[in-house]
């Protein structure tokens, strides 16, 4: 039994930023295009037969300096060695790009850039997760929305929304950076969203819940990103949302026997 991810993509500088500092890495793509065209959708369809990741990452130091550490991110992601065990190439991913995040600093005598990182690895078998910072990912499945990353906040007492504890661009001198990774199977209908807080600061998880259940997952991805700018849009909004499909067994498939489970998602290393 085999397999497909259908996916929707879709960026916006949102109605307070000038510049989009979000970049994805979706379906063979990186590099969002919304200064190009704000609603300029991206749609298709993932095979499983070999490791595909897809992920968010949202800049963080001012314009220039975030879009260039999202940018080097969803680079680095596109040119992942993913042929190991997923768990060791998310870590081994995070290492190098938070590297190569601060040698770029170092060379252009920048003080302080960065990016979040929420990353999914569609393999044949199994899925892995990897989040760094507070870019979240979603399940939905049995009509039920539930959060899967994990918000890398430090304590905050001012009221206000804490900073964070954790992203790509930390000097190994100062702090070495443990992502959350995750790995497990998935299952036929399974939804999975990743999305940048500029969804997630405007829109409530049981909002979220309800359109993602109200609508055609085609129009899900647009649903979202409106009900973000009719909540304020103060931030870049930047959201992939996917969906496991099974593919048609076929002929080679009945020779060689090949055979799939499915099974909840586990949690953990």
């Amino acid at each position: 039994m085999h397999y497909i991810i259908r996916y929707f993509c879709i960026s916006h500088i949102g109605k307070h930023r000038r510049k989009n500092q979000d970049n994805y890495i979706c379906g063979q793509q990186y590099k969002c295009k919304c200064d190009v065209d704000p609603y300029d959708l991206i749609s298709g369809i993932i095979e499983t037969e070999k490791p595909i990741i897809t992920g968010i990452f949202d800049g963080m130091g001012g314009e220039q300096c975030g879009e260039t550490a999202s940018l080097i991110a969803a680079q680095t992601a596109f040119e992942a060695d993913l042929s190991g065990n997923i768990i060791d190439c998310l870590n081994e991913y995070c290492r190098i790009s938070n590297r190569k995040i601060c040698s770029y600093a170092d060379e252009h005598g920048i003080f302080s850039m960065g990016t979040t990182a929420a990353m999914l690895v569609f393999a044949r078998k199994e899925i892995g997760l990897c989040n760094i910072g507070d870019t979240r990912i979603y399940r939905y499945s049995d009509d039920l929305l539930e959060q899967i990353s994990v918000d890398h906040y430090a304590v905050s007492y001012s009221g206000n929304k804490p900073p964070l504890s954790q992203n790509l661009g930390i000097p190994e001198s100062e702090f070495i950076i443990d992502p959350y990774v995750a790995k497990g199977k998935y299952n036929k209908g399974d939804i999975y969203l990743i999305c940048s807080d500029g969804l997630t600061d405007m829109v409530s998880n049981k909002n979220i819940e309800r359109i993602i259940k109200e609508n055609n997952f085609e129009d899900t991805a647009m649903k979202l990103l409106q009900a973000a700018l009719d909540g304020g849009g103060r931030d870049n909004i930047t959201i992939i949302i996917c969906r496991v499909e099974r593919k048609n067994k076929t002929l080679i498939d009945r020779i060689l026997g090949n055979k799939s489970t499915e099974q909840e998602f586990s949690y953990g290393k």
